[in-house]
């Protein structure tokens, strides 16, 4: 197989394109490396297209080097031919490959083994070639091979053992298995019973059926939940006759043969015995994998969104941590995250102390000037919202809150990083410190957190772990250096996710700077243990140095660029003190006037790579994030009870999944927008249209009030 041009032809590349790409990638960079800064080189591939080119780079090395090790497998064993190796090498997928391999592959011991064993070969091949004239005859045969020693006792035990050394090879004939496989596929049913007498979530699956072919992802997931949970007996259902039919066909040569008998059985014992229910296990397994990687690409865009959404910046926030028994726990931040303050108030059940929390959320706001309030969605989260809403009318002012995920909290407050940062706290202090700091920078504080517990898809926990973990590290990464980080404040979890940067880099990082003082530039960094050529290569670009002498040193702008950058200030008339002061407004144009291409040719780079200084160089230390939609703040509290259809609100995505999207409307409870009420337009699935942390209008459709459920509707007649 020619990999890298399967690789072109599959992901609408050229093939030099990719042949370059690969390169980059075996010689050791990273994606966010390769995206950035290597533009040029790639043809501007982005950082979704090289994940998918280098996860399909990955499969089809796998693929090449298990075709190998069956073709030396078969080969040992003396039994290759032209045939099998044609098979082997033009197989596409890995269950082809088993497929050929399955008649050489070591087996346990079978019926079919055993038989062999008894010396029934012969009459197993008789059998098969269905001639109408055998000398001897098939009950001569028979009964030449009975041998009570050997366990063949009589004709009968004879011809039962030749009938299992035919089903199995019937069931190893890879051309037999790919087309049942297929059939099953595309005409087969996927059902599911009751396991329990009982009502569940899986009730809707009590009595279910939908071709394999077209069941919805979210469906599969949730059967194998409901098995799993022992709710749900589930199977895949396929027209036997059909396959009988194509079995008997393509099997046997002869209806009238006094072999056709036997085989005719030994074909409808292998399907029902050993072909059914291992295409069955196949075709479970290739729609679980199917369904996991969509909810796990879905997970991975509802991830992106919600870590790249805006950040607060400048405000000094109160975080709450809302609770019933134990109270309500409060952490007080600076604009920078570091805690000035904490606190316990119980405004609900079961003390109600309401009076005297609003004294001291009163004497906190006062004491260092908070702006803001983030209040976690949790348990008691509702009477803590009402309760700050009321606080903040009788304080006045221009103070605001804002609901914040509490998703993956308690997972951070238990950690050991957690304690590392806050030896002295409880974990319910943690949480209030990590909900504050959530609202002025998601992305510096979830990075904290696994990327499974922020709750942001569905089903994640019966996904195939290894791959869910490799698809999430490999969205946080992108977001952490698309974004970059100040080396000088960064936590070393924020750290370690940036290109070239692996967790003990970050650690020296960290410990560097407390024992040196702040890095006065970039390339500082080379001191560090461990950071090395090719690490600093790698990382420099993304990591921000605010206070360096050198501009650039706090811009996207890549070291090895500089020379470029300065060249192009002068070339029209422009200075580094021009980029400080943002005094670059005109520089595209006269960029464009020049002729971008005719420019970079005269500094020696490539047009992408010109186009990324000049944004960089317009505006210095720029933060991506913040073209984006801010988060909704609150000062006042609504109850679900209020609500009625035809009110309009205007909310936030806080989930996408298969079927709709959930979005906060400010009543604690998310309502839901069904795929069907997304778009006036037809849609497959909700991501075309939504995102996590979208600001959205949307209509009330239905409350169930004994449901706890809110229907919404996006559509423009509602």
């Amino acid at each position: 197989m020619d990999i890298l041009k399967k690789l072109a032809e599959e992901l609408g590349l050229r093939e030099e394109q990719v042949e370059k790409t690969v390169a980059l990638i075996d010689d050791g960079n990273t994606i966010p490396f390769i995206a950035r800064y290597r533009k040029e080189v790639t043809g501007s591939l982005d950082d979704v297209t090289l994940r998918n080119l280098f996860d399909r780079l990955t499969y089809l090395r796998n693929l090449e080097a298990r075709k190998a090790e069956v073709a030396a497998s078969i080969t040992e064993q003396g039994k290759m031919t032209d045939e099998i190796m044609a098979a082997i090498e033009n197989a596409q997928i890995l269950a082809e490959i088993e497929d050929i391999y399955r008649p050489f592959k070591p087996k346990r011991r079978t019926r079919a083994s055993v038989a062999r064993e008894r010396g029934l070969t012969p009459l197993a091949e008789a059998l098969m070639l269905m001639s109408e004239t055998y000398s001897p005859t098939l009950d001569e045969l028979a009964a030449s091979l009975v041998d009570a020693e050997k366990g063949v006792e009589t004709v009968a035990d004879a011809y039962a053992g030749a009938r299992d050394i035919i089903a199995e090879e019937i069931s190893d004939n890879a051309d037999y298995r790919k087309e049942i496989r297929e059939m099953t596929y595309d005409f087969g049913v996927i059902t599911s019973k009751a396991a329990k007498d009982e009502d569940s979530v899986y009730s809707m699956y009590y009595d279910f059926s939908e071709g394999v072919k077209s069941i919805a992802d979210h469906r599969i997931l949730a059967l194998n939940r409901g098995e799993k949970e022992e709710y749900l007996k589930v199977s895949v259902e396929m027209a036997e006759d059909a396959i009988l039919s194509y079995l008997i066909y393509a099997a046997m040569t002869s209806q009238t043969s006094p072999a056709s008998g036997h085989v005719r059985a030994a074909i409808i014992d292998s399907y029902d015995r050993l072909v059914k229910p291992s295409i069955e296990n196949e075709i479970r397994t290739m729609l679980f994998d199917r369904a996991g990687e969509g909810a796990i690409k879905l997970f991975s865009d509802n991830l992106k969104h919600l870590l790249m959404q805006p950040p607060v910046k400048g405000k000094c926030v109160l975080g709450l941590d809302p609770g019933y028994r134990t109270g309500c726990k409060l952490a007080v931040v600076d604009k920078t995250g570091k805690v000035l303050d904490t606190a316990v108030i119980y405004p609900t059940k079961p003390q109600e102390r309401i009076e005297e929390s609003a004294k001291i959320v009163k004497r906190l706001i006062s004491k260092w000037g908070v702006e803001l309030i983030a209040i976690g969605n949790g348990t008691a989260s509702k009477e803590s919202e009402i309760f700050i809403a009321n606080v903040i009318k009788e304080v006045g002012g221009d103070l605001h809150y804002a609901m914040v995920s509490e998703a993956g909290a308690s997972v951070y407050s238990a950690s050991a990083l957690a304690a590392d940062e806050f030896p002295d706290f409880d974990v319910t202090q943690r949480s209030a410190v990590s909900i504050a700091r959530r609202l002025q920078d998601p992305l510096a504080e979830l990075v904290k957190i696994d990327p499974k517990s922020i709750g942001v898809g569905q089903y994640q926990h019966d996904m195939k772990q290894a791959r869910l973990d490799e698809s999430l590290t490999g969205v946080v990464e992108d977001c952490v250096n698309s974004v970059g980080v100040d080396v000088n404040t960064a936590s070393h979890s924020l750290l370690s996710y940036i290109a070239g940067i692996n967790a003990t880099g970050a650690k020296n990082i960290v410990k560097y700077r407390e024992e040196n003082g702040e890095f006065k530039s970039r390339s500082e960094i080379l001191k560090v243990p461990r950071i090395g050529a090719k690490a600093y290569e790698q990382c420099a670009g993304f990591l921000r140095v605010p206070s360096s002498e050198k501009i650039l040193d706090n811009t996207g702008v890549h070291p090895e660029s500089y020379e470029a950058a300065e060249k192009l200030l002068d070339m029209f008339g422009y200075t580094m003190d021009d980029v400080r002061e943002n005094r670059l407004s005109g520089i595209r144009d006269k960029v464009t006037a020049e002729g971008l291409k005719k420019t970079a040719e005269a500094l020696g780079i490539g047009e992408p790579t010109l186009v990324d200084i000049i944004s960089e160089l317009e505006k210095p230390g720029r933060d991506v994030r913040d073209s984006l939609p801010s988060p909704i703040l609150r000062d006042d509290v609504m109850d679900m009870s209020d609500l009625k259809p035809g009110m309009k609100f205007t909310g936030t995505v806080r989930n996408v999944i298969d079927f709709g999207a959930f979005v906060d409307i400010g009543v604690h409870q998310d309502g839901l927008v069904h795929v069907s009420e997304i778009s006036d337009k037809f849609i497959k699935h909700p991501s075309e249209v939504l995102s996590v942390g979208d600001i959205v209008n949307v209509t009330v459709k239905s409350v169930d009030l004994a449901k706890k459920r809110i229907g919404l509707t996006m559509k423009s007649k509602s």
